[in-house]
């Protein structure tokens, strides 16, 4: 290879790892991960009139709710309770944060009713929803290098512009004909004209964040394309979700899905890279489930996901919902212990929002910064 061949070639290469390097995990795995998602909750909710006026067919229910909504939960186990070399990192929390979770949930309902319970796990589900979408920036943020004041404020405003603003559009126009867990589990009484003060903001923030990509793209700038489309598309879903319509159909789709494919994703891809990081006497059972070859290692983990996600609903069902005993046989009156039942089934869930808050700062686990900070980015490396 002559001297200017070899200059193009490197040259050609290097671009190519820069551009990599703009994706969380690769071009390919964010758009299929993020994107399409997106795409397919927007497309159902506009080609569908049953999307934006009808309550959730079945297979919306067997999709959304229980295969990624309740599923993704249960990856959380994946990087904590069955990695055993991570439970001993931090002993006390993964004892403490389920047993809290259930004496504050058991404390709620007694004190409030399943009113107080439902409302307080439905805002801090929000809570969660929404720093998800901040926290999937904040890795972008990471993988472009950008130290701008300017650009971090801008993108924080779009995307918590995005996820806010219809919010405070639902908390406005209630009662709607949809609900984050039980109806009334939002507080009702903020009046329309906050709603309607915030839409300006709103669109000042998604205008400021797209002025600045083009001034950056007109400068000669790389493209963050992946960035961008988690603003576009978290814009998009969370408005077509809950401002544009008003169905339950169309508020499944475009909340869980953007929200549960991602996470279980990013769950498997760490998971991975923690396994081949353990010498083989430490390898835990989470290793053996997602170690080895990745199509294998991607049906274990998907089915164990399914299989809790199914026990978990067979348990709500028959002790407090008794909504489907067609699939999950009649129930049980179970009325006197809902006090200590219901907060205790909820455990899992209260202890994935809780974790979640504090296991992904990578500067208090090495592992972390190994797995964001390694060559090959794709979800079967």
């Amino acid at each position: 290879m002559t001297s200017s061949s070899e200059q193009s070639y490197a040259a050609l290469t290097s671009r190519a790892a820069v551009a990599r390097q703009l994706w969380i995990f690769s071009a390919r795995a964010d758009l299929l991960l993020f994107t399409l998602p997106a795409l397919f909750a927007l497309g159902v909710v506009a080609l569908s009139p049953e999307a934006r006026s009808g309550q959730s067919p079945e297979w919306v229910w067997w999709l959304g709710v229980l295969l990624v909504d309740v599923g993704h939960v249960w990856s959380t186990l994946f990087v904590t309770y069955l990695d055993r070399a991570e439970l001993a990192r931090h002993p006390a929390r993964y004892a403490l944060l389920p047993a809290l979770g259930w004496v504050g949930g058991v404390a709620l309902y007694a004190s409030g009713g399943a009113a107080l319970f439902w409302r307080c796990l439905a805002y801090l589900a929000v809570f969660h929803f929404v720093r998800q979408q901040y926290g999937w920036l904040a890795l972008y943020r990471a993988r472009e290098r950008d130290q701008s004041r300017l650009g971090a404020l801008l993108d924080g405003a779009a995307i918590y512009a995005a996820t806010l603003y219809p919010l405070l559009h639902w908390h406005a126009h209630l009662p709607r004909r949809f609900d984050w867990f039980l109806p009334g589990d939002f507080a009702s009484g903020l009046p329309q004209l906050v709603a309607r003060a915030a839409l300006l903001p709103y669109l000042l923030a998604l205008g400021g964040y797209v002025l600045r990509a083009l001034w950056q793209w007109q400068s000669g700038r790389r493209v963050a394309w992946g960035k961008h489309l988690l603003v576009g598309s978290t814009a998009a879903t969370w408005y077509a979700g809950i401002v544009a319509t008003d169905a339950d159909y169309a508020f499944t789709l475009c909340n869980v899905l953007v929200h549960g494919i991602p996470y279980a994703a990013l769950i498997f891809s760490y998971g991975r890279h923690v396994a081949g990081a353990r010498q083989q006497p430490e390898r835990s059972l989470a290793a053996r489930l997602i170690g080895g070859s990745p199509g294998a290692a991607l049906l274990r983990f998907v089915g164990c996901l399914w299989l809790l996600a199914v026990l978990e609903e067979l348990l709500w069902d028959r002790s407090v919902w008794h909504e489907r005993p067609e699939l999950f046989g009649s129930g049980l009156q179970l009325d006197d212990v809902h006090v200590w039942l219901v907060p205790l089934l909820a455990v899992p869930q209260i202890t994935h929002y809780l974790l979640d808050g504090v296991f992904w700062r990578r500067g208090r686990n090495p592992l972390l910064g190994e797995w964001f900070q390694k060559d090959s980015r794709s979800l079967g490396a």
